[in-house]
């Protein structure tokens, strides 16, 4: 088997591939690969084990017909067209469930420091601007007994709310279906969007990126929160209309935003680095040892499987299976 693996990931992955395949091919460098690049790569390729920022189009499959399965570094699978794929008969995994805590863990790390405006005290300390105790320096929000909105209770949504038990929070939550074990140890509410965004305090979005959630928070629903609420994104950044909240943290319509990813990704949109409103971090929902860990030998697992015939573990089309070319 021919493998590559288009960024270095945890050496329990790779060991797991070298044990197996008889050319292991792995972009060591500290960039992602060009999109040309990428496609010369794939070629002559049995399986790629790819990550969120490399883009899989129909292309790039027709570039490279003896790839047989992707394996997504990643939970989510927006960069990969599975549609193409699954025409093609080629697998696609990804990671589910060994990131939940982690990334659950970032957006209470972000609410905390939007909420508590970290950052900005950070780089007053840091910059000497700090001249000591004043009463009305950089007052922020309280947590304990406010309202946590969850929009999409899927693994991580519902462990991002479990987490607010402790600090007596009431919880909204918006999602295609009723969560039992948020209504039954939180006694949260299942409610519409706008009703979500209008009663919250915090706001938490935890949706994948499809045709129906682009730009789910726009203009529109930037009006409806509080002028105390802060949003707060680990899930793809393109949920948000980025211009549109901007606009919203420069007239100050909500308090802050916490954002772990970005609608253009690693680029931000015009304005954005300018909110000291808006706590900013590079994509770490799941950046802990442990889930990073998990998730290379969790995608090596998945690519060994369907590349000897077995069906992987975590196969998001398995039409593709009987279609298959392995």
């Amino acid at each position: 088997m021919k493998v590559l693996v288009t960024r270095e990931i945890p050496e329990e992955g790779l060991q797991l591939l070298r044990q197996r395949c008889q050319q292991l091919d792995v972009n060591t460098s500290d960039h992602n690969l060009t999109p040309e690049q990428l496609r010369q790569r794939c070629v002559g390729k049995d399986g790629v084990l790819c990550m969120l920022s490399d883009r899989i189009d129909a292309e790039l499959m027709d570039a490279a017909p003896t790839v047989r399965c992707f394996a997504n570094y990643a939970v989510g699978i927006d960069n990969i067209d599975i549609d193409a794929a699954t025409r093609r008969g080629i697998v696609v995994t990804n990671t589910p469930g060994v990131l939940t805590d982690a990334t659950a863990e970032l957006a209470w790390a972000l609410l905390f420091a939007a909420a508590r405006r970290v950052v900005e005290g950070d780089r007053m300390v840091r910059e000497g601007r700090f001249k000591g105790w004043e009463p009305m320096l950089l007052r922020g929000w309280p947590v304990r007994g406010t309202t946590l909105g969850i929009i999409g209770a899927g693994r991580i949504g519902t462990a991002m709310a479990l987490g607010s038990a402790g600090f007596g929070m009431k919880v909204l939550y918006c999602s295609r279906h009723e969560n039992r074990v948020l209504e039954e140890k939180l006694s949260a509410r299942r409610v519409g969007l706008e009703r979500l965004l209008t009663d919250s305090d915090y706001i938490s979005l935890h949706v994948p990126l499809t045709k129906q959630t682009y730009h789910m928070i726009g203009p529109k629903e930037l009006e409806l929160p509080k002028p105390t609420a802060i949003l707060i994104n680990t899930s793809r950044g393109a949920v948000i209309d980025e211009a549109a909240l901007v606009q919203a943290l420069r007239d100050k319509r909500i308090a802050a935003a916490g954002l772990d990813v970005y609608e253009h990704e690693p680029r931000l949109t015009e304005g954005l680095a300018d909110c000291p409103n808006a706590v900013l971090l590079p994509h770490l929902g799941s950046a802990t040892y442990p889930a990073r860990r998990a998730m290379a030998v969790m995608a090596a697992e998945n690519l060994l499987a369907a590349l000897t015939g077995r069906r992987p573990r975590n196969c998001v089309n398995p039409e593709a299976l009987e279609r298959s070319k392995i």
